[in-house]
């Protein structure tokens, strides 16, 4: 049995087209589909079949992409036990993720990094994702730092490695002069009946005026939809819309005042996404140690503490 067929399975059972396998393993499709009929006739088993216009996994296929998974991780385990023998882990890690939680976690983890582990290069990448697909991204890169206010493993995770770094409010945001800037804290009726900045439907915040709508039994006047904080947070320091945002990366210079929400939930997790070869390996777990300090060294002492105004 020939190791490379099963990462070909694993990669194909993953990716889902044949296609998609041969872009990130820098072949050509004809290539990736001899290699599929090799495959087929030294194991003497159907391992692929029409699914419309492209293939899918028999049941033995899926077996041996199983068995490829297993051999992944065993492939990392050892280079982790290698590069713990070195004594210093080396090498490029790729992370990408959502700016804001980005902003609150990488500006120390970098300096860390930077000062403890000088072989370890670090190339970071920012989206703004729906929840549910961050996990895909786990395919082309090393670290994937997503958020969910459902839950510490957010949705389409499962069977990845989730390692939660952070736990941060998420405040109403308004303008410094709008008439509830000087609570000390609002109700869901406080806030129902504002317009607001929302985000797009199936991003982890909008979970939040979903809740509202419900716990009020009224419809909220979301009128627009909008991904980029800095522009959230410049369109609500000038007009009377509120909006959801993050307590420890809003700044506090921009014209804003947050104020807590209670009644709902509005704590966020923040978490690292991980292929489970992936998280075997000595750097990925540095980078995730520094990740993890910054939110220890700056979050805990005030994560339960209303945001100054």
């Amino acid at each position: 049995m020939d190791p490379r067929h099963l990462e070909l399975l694993r990669l194909l059972d993953e990716r889902g087209s044949v296609t998609e396998v041969a872009r990130v393993t820098h072949r050509t499709p004809s290539a990736v589909s001899q290699q599929l009929r090799q495959a087929t006739r030294e194991l003497g088993r159907a391992l692929v079949e029409p699914a419309g216009r492209g293939l899918a996994l028999t049941p033995a296929g899926r077996l041996l992409a199983a068995g490829g998974r297993d051999l992944a991780r065993t492939l990392a385990r050892v280079q982790a036990d290698w590069e713990g023998h070195l004594g210093e882990p080396i090498g490029k890690i790729t992370l990408a993720g959502l700016p804001s939680a980005l902003t609150y976690l990488l500006p120390d983890a970098l300096r860390e990094l930077h000062r403890t582990h000088p072989g370890l290069r670090l190339r970071t990448s920012d989206v703004d994702l729906a929840e549910h697909e961050f996990a895909a991204l786990t395919s082309d890169v090393d670290i994937v730092i997503a958020h969910s206010l459902v839950s510490d493993r957010p949705a389409g995770t499962d069977g990845l490695t989730v390692v939660p770094l952070a736990r941060e409010p998420i405040d109403v945001a308004m303008a410094t002069a709008h008439p509830l800037a000087a609570r000390a804290e609002l109700t869901p009726d406080d806030v129902v009946d504002c317009p607001w900045v929302g985000v797009p439907h199936g991003y982890p915040f909008n979970s939040v005026l979903l809740s509202l709508a419900h716990v009020t039994g009224r419809d909220l006047d979301v009128v627009q939809r909008i991904r980029d904080n800095r522009l959230i947070e410049a369109i609500v320091a000038s007009s009377d819309q509120l909006a959801l945002l993050p307590r420890f990366t809003t700044p506090r210079d921009a014209g804003l005042t947050l104020v807590p929400l209670s009644g709902v939930t509005t704590m966020r997790w923040v978490v690292a996404v991980m292929r489970p070869d992936t998280a075997e390996r000595v750097a990925v777990r540095r980078v995730l140690e520094a990740l993890t300090r910054s939110d220890e060294g700056r979050a805990s002492p005030t994560a339960g503490t209303p945001p100054s105004r």
